[in-house]
């Protein structure tokens, strides 16, 4: 349990310091991420980029734990 609290505040950290490159690419944006703009409230659920890094962090740990 230690090793996985551990092992996700580094990549909290990390995404963290990486985000304004990760925005630049595109990766915060992508196709199928809702945005709700209205004239003083603006909601945005990157519900197409939480697919992409769920899938891509999962994948990371399943090669870590072979």
């Amino acid at each position: 349990m230690q090793r996985i609290l551990i092992l996700s505040g580094v990549v909290l950290v990390l995404a963290g310091l990486l985000w304004p490159w990760l925005v630049k690419s595109g990766l915060g944006r992508l196709p199928g991420d809702i945005i709700i703009r209205r004239d003083n409230f603006r909601f945005y659920f990157p519900i197409v980029t939480s697919l992409l890094v769920s899938a891509v962090l999962t994948f990371l740990f399943w090669l870590f734990k072979k």
